[in-house]
């Protein structure tokens, strides 16, 4: 094995010039030497180059041998045991099969940091790609692509050359046998594993090699990531091909980075498809089932904004029908309605006519159109969800998952568990010890783990209640400056009520604190479960998901369901308040505005949604892009041959394991906020889809751009958030047959029209809905200290009680039990339909579409076949072979009989 190191430019000149000589000699005389390639000078490169090889490349210095991984490191004051590490674990990667080259500090842009490039030849990724069980062509396929419709037209506008959705042919494929190489289309050994292999096989070796001496068997010392982590070596990371702005000037480098910032990272492409099959070619499967899953959700998002901007259009249109809103708005009848104070002391008596605006901006949500829009989004979610699930088998079909067992990646057992778990037990199935966590060492980590999360739970709960103290105690605030009618800001006042003021701050100071406590919670989740000690790399990311979805479910949503199931439904009625923290607290339970709380929820869900997209895109797009920006106009000034391609990735970000993971986690988290409070807000799924059609773009300039090249893993789906989709989308169901019931005031009207109008018309609902209560009979603590209230000797509060005098005084009437038990039969009608009709297009709809099943039984069939033939083959020569020896040897058996025969004679 040749390993070079680096050296001045003089000497790397001398050294390449002999061996170009060498090469030459040797070739006269026979023989080859392994630094140097037997193809000679590579097309496009003059004799200049040669000598003075562009840095700017992804090969070794001979031009021939690619690079697959890069290492870096630099000298520190612990430069002797991490140099001790480094030639022990160079050396097993030797042993391994590995080729090494070091580019020198004083070669490098800070003439700090070393360079250790890594090259795998033929043998050693022929012997792990039989290993890892890697699928490569053996027949090109001979199944023909769906036919086009007769619109296809239509979409060609959207669609990408031929060239970059189909980066390669359609092949057969067959698990990779070292044994069997001729079996499979190898055409050139240097090509014949695309990069994005090649650096998966190289960071298995990575992984697993140990850089202990030989005598000795310390089974932590294990791995480039426990390298990484004591700071043996600074980064390691596999190269982009190419700048993201130009292509490579070396005809043999694909240039795929250049192609996916040009086809797919610029936002001018939002409008086209993606190059999913070039995504997965570059980075690998599960990357690109991420970026197919968010494109597909998308595209889906695209029906379920149109179904919301209709129903948001109706509500515009039927504005002048609204009769409530008219009544409450006229001088006559809202104006005439003097309503009880809505807190103690400062709140005053008020006019209901106060309220006229919010009551309009109620009715754009709330309104006929809402339940329809209800309804069908809980049929959405799982159209959704069964469409995903035929797309995603026709993906592992088109890349080769569809056999894929996750056991040869995901269940190998984490280094970690390694190294924490000492004590070791027989396997029985492999019949080789292993490390094992004893149940006593499990239990007392869950137990640590579970009470951390209740302590975080409970934190964001006392958040919360925190902002409801808040709000209750600012509410009067807002109510004395806001109505105050000595005060001059009546012009504030008309447009800014009490409820909408409180609304606002609370949910902004709730956005702030979620901000906040989502900092602490992703570093909390990881910390717990690296206590659990998971065994594989697959529970390790499925115990983290659930973690990290449980605390930021609560985080998101707990405000949000605060204001649609709880606030307004616990407040009693004048004399009889209910107070948050007993009487005295003098906090006392909010009331919803006369509008109903339906308008404060939908606050509250823009405030914290579109926020959390705002600040995310803040986050991901503009302080990168900024950065970029300055990085670039400082890097393209820099020759191609000072600055190389290793030196260019090293600067970039490092794409962690668990990069992926919070891609997932923005995207499901901004599901649920459409799917379970959309009843609330029909134009949120048209605010999603504007925001993942740049997340789209922003994530494909991020990975083109600002990372360094991802190690290529394979997935199948994606993973536990599957499950978690599933349980949010039945949870939505729920969620909104409630808020349709209990915080819209959609039963209520219906009731009214249908059981309780004489003229069959909306006309008198508001008075309707709103019970007396006497004035001298309020307590001295819940009367205002202001007492103007016109001479009146009665007051209104939103609710259904019997009026003063009558023998139930202050009891709920009947209506208050009939539009209960209509609220109860709304909510198990609509879940039932919904569920019914949901469970019927699940089944409905199968799993796997009919022709994704024909091809990969047919691929089945063909591989068998060809197997088979070839194994035929095969045992004919072995036997035609044999025959011929056989056949000589009897020969010469005779001559000599007859040779024996004739001396005889």
């Amino acid at each position: 094995m040749r390993r070079i190191a680096g050296k001045a430019k003089d000497e790397t000149l001398i050294e390449l010039q002999s061996a170009t000589d060498s090469q030459v000699g040797d070739e006269n005389s026979g023989n080859g030497i392994n630094s140097v390639s037997e193809k000679g000078t590579l097309p496009g490169h003059s004799e200049t180059e040669k000598l003075q090889p562009n840095k700017d490349t992804v090969f070794f210095r001979d031009g021939v041998r690619r690079i697959d991984f890069v290492l870096s490191y630099v000298d520190d004051k612990d430069g002797e045991k991490k140099q001790e590490r480094r030639r022990e674990f160079e050396a097993n990667l030797e042993k391994a099969g590995l080729e090494l080259e070091t580019e020198d500090k004083a070669d490098s842009k800070d003439h700090k940091t070393y360079f250790l490039k890594i090259h795998a030849p033929w043998d050693a990724l022929a012997t792990y790609a039989d290993v890892l069980k890697i699928k490569v062509p053996f027949k090109i396929s001979d199944i023909p692509h769906t036919q086009e419709s007769p619109l296809e037209w239509l979409s060609r506008p959207l669609r990408l050359p031929e060239r970059i959705l189909r980066p390669e042919p359609d092949y057969f494929t067959y698990h990779f046998d070292k044994a069997k190489t001729d079996f499979f289309l190898i055409n050139d050994k240097d090509t014949f594993f695309p990069p994005s292999t090649r650096n998966r096989i190289v960071f298995y070796i990575l992984a697993r090699c140990p850089y202990y001496k030989a005598g000795r068997k310390d089974k932590d010392k294990t791995g480039i990531k426990r390298l990484l982590s004591n700071g043996t070596y600074t980064a390691a990371f596999p190269l982009h091909d190419c700048r993201y702005w130009k292509r490579a000037k070396n005809a043999e480098c694909e240039s795929e980075r250049y192609n996916l910032y040009k086809h797919w990272a610029r936002f001018l492409c939002f409008y086209k498809e993606q190059p999913l099959n070039l995504i997965r070619k570059y980075y690998g499967e599960k990357i690109g089932i991420y970026f197919a899953w968010l494109g597909f959700y998308t595209e889906m998002l695209f029906v379920a904004a149109i179904m919301g901007l209709i129903c948001f259009i109706y509500g515009v249109l039927s504005y002048d029908d609204n009769i409530s809103s008219k009544e409450i708005c006229d001088a006559n009848i809202g104006g005439s309605i003097l309503m009880c104070p809505l807190c103690d002391k400062k709140c005053t008596f008020w006019k209901l006519n106060s309220t006229c605006l919010s009551s309009w901006q109620s009715h754009l949500f709330d309104n006929e159109g809402t339940v329809f829009f209800a309804i069908f989004m809980g049929i959405w979610v799982t159209l959704f969800l069964e469409f995903w699930k035929r797309r995603q088998a026709r993906l592992e079909y088109e890349w080769d998952l569809v056999d894929f067992e996750e056991e040869q990646q995901q269940l190998q057992i984490r280094p970690e568990f390694e190294i924490k778990c000492t004590k070791r037990r027989l396997n029985k199935i492999t019949q080789e010890m292993e490390p094992y966590l004893p149940i006593t060492s499990k239990c007392a980590r869950f137990s640590l783990s579970a009470a951390t999360v209740i302590f975080w739970i409970s934190l964001i709960v006392a958040c919360i209640i925190g902002v409801i103290v808040y709000r209750l105690a600012v509410y009067a605030s807002f109510a004395c400056v806001i109505k105050d009618p000595m005060r001059k800001i009546q012009l504030v006042g008309r447009f800014i009520t009490p409820q909408l003021a409180t609304s606002v701050t609370a949910s902004c100071i709730n956005f702030v604190i979620i901000m906040i406590l989502n900092y602490f919670y992703e570093r909390v989740a990881i910390w717990i479960t690296d206590i659990e000690i998971p065994k594989t790399h697959l529970e390790y990311e499925n115990r983290l998901t659930m973690k990290m979805f449980v605390f930021q479910f609560v985080n998101y949503y707990s405000s949000c369901f605060y204001v649609a199931f709880f606030k307004g439904k616990f407040v009693g009625f004048p004399g009889e308040y209910s107070y948050m923290f007993g009487k005295r607290s003098n906090l006392r339970n909010e009331e919803c505005d006369p509008g109903g709380c339906l308008i404060e929820l939908t606050t509250q869900l823009v405030i914290v949604m579109a926020g959390k997209q705002l600040w995310g895109n803040i986050q991901e797009a503009l302080l990168p892009f900024l950065r970029n920006w300055w990085s670039s106009r400082r890097g393209r000034h820099n020759p191609e041959n000072h600055y190389s391609r290793w030196e260019q990735d090293h600067v970039l970000q490092n794409f962690s394991q668990l990069g992926l993971f919070y891609e997932y986690l923005e995207m499901v988290i901004q599901f649920g906020f459409i799917t379970l409070f959309v009843a609330s807000f029909p134009l949120a799924p048209l605010l999603a889809l504007f925001n993942n059609i740049l997340e789209i773009r922003v994530d494909a300039w991020k990975f083109t751009t600002q990372f360094r090249r991802p190690v290529a893993s394979k997935a199948r789906n994606i993973g536990a958030w599957q499950e978690i989709l599933n349980a949010v989308a039945i949870l939505s169901v729920v969620t909104n047959a409630f808020i349709m019931a209990f915080t819209s005031d959609m039963i209520p009207r219906m009731v009214y029209l249908y059981a309780y109008s004489n003229e069959s018309s909306m006309s008198g609902y508001v008075n309707n809905s709103l019970s007396v209560f006497h004035i001298s009979q309020i307590p001295e603590r819940n009367m205002p200290e202001d007492n103007w209230f016109d001479n009146a000797t009665t007051c209104r509060y939103r609710d259904y009680r019997y009026p003063p005098g009558h023998i139930k005084e202050y009891t709920h009437t009947m209506q208050f039990w009939h539009i209960l038990a209509a609220k109860m039969a709304f909510i198990i009608i609509m879940e039932h339909v919904v569920f019914v009709v949901k469970f019927f297009v699940a089944w409905m709809i199968p799993d796997v579409p009919s022709d994704v099943k024909a091809r990969v039984k047919r691929e089945r069939y063909l591989v068998q076949e060809y197997l088979h033939n070839y194994e035929v083959e095969r045992l004919k020569l072995q036997l035609s072979a044999s025959f011929m020896t056989e056949s000589l040897s009897e020969m010469s058996t005779m001559a000599d009989k007859h040779e024996v025969l004739s001396e005889c004679l």
